[in-house]
């Protein structure tokens, strides 16, 4: 036997006896391979309502057993959002709960946008430790799928609200929301829970370089968080004069379970939520699959309409054919093929990538664990 095999030998005892010390004192399962535990590499996820925000995030939605923070301006869609992946939760079987802690969930607007409001949990905490200490347990139950936390921002320490006006509580904030995702993300992970938190924007004063936006809450959220999204109304949409709902951009600033920096774009119309129709339009005209010919729209022999608004309420009084164009784009090989891949459009809906809308959309496609640096 030469040196180096002996050398081996002895690293491989090494090894067992190491093993075999920690699952003594730590139990069975503590330190395994991962290969035997039949690990899969699909990240499982929940759907966020909007087709192209799916494609962008590129798993098919929101990562399970992963912190999510979306964060931007106000009235640009992040109560919105969470509605919709709460309700997209319900509609697979899952529960769904809401810490209200602005206390502003309109139950009616919620219902238009397909959320069962008789399953819904919701809690409206009176201070960030209770807000906190509720989304613990809701996910240490292990029986909720989806945590939405709205907002970060709102979250206030037991000691500010025993305090005066005026009092300064230097980063009292941020110090929760740290020991808080400290004992929440392992929790999160070993039950497969979504949670999201919905954060705002301020401004750092005195910023002469570089963006002035911070989001409250200090760093631990960024660091804990495997997706960050930032949403921007980008303009509004208009029936003639009439406003009738915003254009939403949605860029993902942080993924680390797939490519992050693309970007997506959908509507939210007013008291209806996210169009789906819309995102059913513009991401079956990227890929071939609806024809556009100057303003008129058409799938196969159909004519949907003139111009977009009008075309996507062709679709909304023609489920059937709706359905259609959405069986066929999350069905791999259905593309055109003339169309690229998840291909960017004129607007800047998603980066190219080599995965399929289809296998994006069902989880499908090969993943990148990304360590990304903000």
């Amino acid at each position: 036997m030469t040196s180096k095999e002996k050398t081996d030998k002895g690293r491989v005892e090494a090894l067992e006896t190491a093993l075999g010390q920690i699952e003594k004192d730590h139990g069975r399962g503590a330190v395994m391979r991962l290969g035997e535990i039949g690990h899969s590499l699909a990240t499982e996820h929940i759907p966020t309502g909007s087709l192209a925000l799916d494609i962008a995030l590129g798993i098919g939605g929101i990562p399970r057993g992963r912190v999510t923070e979306v964060f931007g301006a106000e009235s640009a869609g992040k109560s919105t959002l969470a509605i919709h992946i709460m309700a997209e939760t319900q509609k697979s079987g899952g529960l769904a709960a809401y810490i209200d802690v602005e206390h502003a969930l309109d139950p009616n607007y919620a219902k238009n946008c397909g959320l069962d409001l008789d399953s819904l949990l919701i809690a409206q905490p009176d201070s960030a430790e209770q807000a906190l200490d509720i989304t613990e347990q809701l996910v240490r139950s292990g029986a909720v799928d989806a945590v939405v936390v709205d907002s970060v921002a709102a979250l206030v320490p037991q000691a500010e609200i025993e305090g005066d006006m005026g009092d300064t509580h230097v980063g009292l904030q941020a110090r929760l929301m740290s020991q808080a995702l400290r004992k929440l993300t392992s929790t999160i992970h070993r039950s497969k829970t979504a949670v999201i938190f919905i954060n705002q924007l301020r401004e750092k004063i005195g910023v002469t370089y570089g963006s002035p936006e911070v989001t409250p809450g200090g760093r631990a959220l960024k660091f804990y968080s495997s997706v960050r999204i930032d949403l921007r109304r980008v303009e509004s949409i208009k029936q003639g004069a009439e406003v009738i709902g915003n254009r939403v951009r949605a860029r993902i600033v942080k993924n680390k379970v797939a490519a992050p920096f693309r970007v997506a774009e959908f509507d939210i119309m007013f008291n209806l939520g996210i169009s789906k129709m819309g995102d059913i339009l513009e991401i079956g005209v990227e890929q071939g699959i609806i024809k556009k010919s100057g303003a008129f729209y058409s799938y196969g022999e159909t004519k949907l309409g003139q111009g977009r608004e009008n075309s996507k309420d062709f679709l909304i009084q023609h489920p059937e054919i709706a359905a259609s164009v959405e069986g066929r784009l999350r069905s791999p090989g259905d593309e055109a093929e003339s169309a690229d891949p998840v291909e960017t459009s004129a607007n800047g809906v998603v980066p190219q990538s080599t995965d399929s809308v289809a296998d994006i959309l069902s989880g499908a496609a090969p993943l990148e664990e990304l360590d990304d640096e903000e």
